[in-house]
């Protein structure tokens, strides 16, 4: 059953295909996991094989076009009526002979669709330039037309129903940054600490339960918190070093990440503890400007004067866009704060602000996600913003 009244649906329906109208696109393939599940409500781990959501101005509704198998589970997760549920013969699956673009675009052609301005999300993770090489190749008449990030723009005001959903995560999320912090401790396996957050994550609160986050735990220690993206080993914690925690929470595909930085030992380096307290002061800064009307860049620019203050600078975007989402990310690839993005901020945006200082040999993280509400920003989570000595 889809998480959202038809009604819910039927609007993003309707925005995208005004998208699409002011983009000169008849007919948009919807290829990206979270957009397909924004359009339709389908929900499953299926997109390692090629499967679609098909818009278009002379269809009413969607149509979802994936893996044979797979069918039941769009009948399950979606709102879509049977007859707009077609499922592809298995013989398509990694077949060295047939592709299941060439079966799509018999879908296509079966409606009339053959020969319109075709959209594509040319830079979605899950299209390959072997889709679109089958896809032209089966569709000779048809014109294609880059339509990358269309619907991820439409999906960038949340819906009341959306929030709360971010509020949910919000919730599990503070349980999951408590566990983390309540278990990784020197002699403690990194595997064994990362098994109890993946717990946390999953069980949720006592009201509702968590699901699989669209990035695994981030949790580099020692020289290793210089970089961002590492994850664990089975390597026990060592005494006075730090543990970067860049973890979220996920409630129906609805993200809530969150980074902090933890010092095990009673001495952190005071290098460590004035990066601290410069970045969260930057933090709350950033927070205080992110409100209607505000554009991403400007946001940015506090932050950048608040640590040049003292002498340091970062290079790489502060915060972006968020909500729902798949692996491997649980960004929207729209609106970041950085210079140069002069997206205006309207309320019920979502963003990840995540002010992480990689330095040659150590580092420090701490970040929120938050919507702009009417006069302001709200944080999903609420949880100290500081560094945390574990002595």
């Amino acid at each position: 059953m889809a998480l959202f009244e038809t009604g819910e649906y039927l609007e993003r329906i309707r925005k995208t295909k005004e998208q699409m109208a002011r983009s000169g696109i008849e007919v948009l393939l919807v290829a990206d996991p979270a957009n397909m599940n924004y359009l339709t409500g389908y929900d499953g781990w299926s997109f390692y094989v090629p499967q679609v959501a098909v818009i278009a101005a002379d269809l009413e509704q969607p149509v979802w076009v994936g893996r044979g198998m797979d069918a039941n589970g769009a009948r399950h997760t979606t709102f879509l009526p049977p007859e707009n549920i077609i499922g592809y013969p298995d013989n398509y699956v990694q077949s060295p002979v047939r592709h299941p673009y060439n079966f799509i675009a018999d879908v296509l052609s079966e409606r009339g669709l053959q020969n319109k301005i075709i959209g594509l999300e040319s830079d979605a993770y899950y299209f390959t330039a072997k889709c679109l090489a089958e896809l032209k190749k089966s569709l000779p008449d048809g014109t294609f037309k880059d339509a990358n990030l269309l619907v991820n723009w439409v999906r960038i005001v949340k819906s009341p129903q959306e929030i709360e959903y971010m509020k949910q995560a919000g919730r599990i999320m503070e349980k999951v940054m408590h566990t983390a912090i309540n278990t990784v401790a020197p002699g403690v396996r990194e595997c064994d600490a990362v098994a109890a957050i993946y717990q946390a994550q999953i069980s949720g609160t006592s009201e509702f339960g968590g699901d699989y986050t669209a990035i695994v735990p981030m949790m580099p220690t020692g020289e290793k918190t210089s970089t961002p993206h590492l994850t664990w080993t089975d390597d026990p914690y060592q005494n006075e070093a730090a543990v970067n925690l860049e973890l979220a929470a996920c409630r129906h595909r609805y993200h809530s990440p969150m980074a902090r930085t933890m010092y095990l030992g009673k001495h952190p380096p005071q290098k460590l503890n004035d990066t601290a307290e410069v970045v969260v002061e930057g933090l709350h800064a950033s927070l205080d400007k992110a409100k209607p009307g505000v554009l991403c860049e400007e946001v940015e620019l506090v932050w950048r004067e608040t640590i040049a203050k003292v002498g340091l600078e970062k290079e790489s975007r502060i915060g972006y866009s968020l909500g729902l989402n798949y692996p491997p990310d649980w960004g929207e690839h729209t609106a970041s704060l950085r210079p140069g993005d002069k997206t205006m901020l309207q309320p019920n945006m979502c963003f990840h602000m995540i002010l992480g200082m990689w330095m040659d040999d150590w580092g420090f993280e701490c970040s929120e996600s938050f919507r702009i509400t009417e006069n302001g920003s709200e944080t999903f989570a609420d949880f100290p913003r500081k560094l945390f000595i574990k002595g």
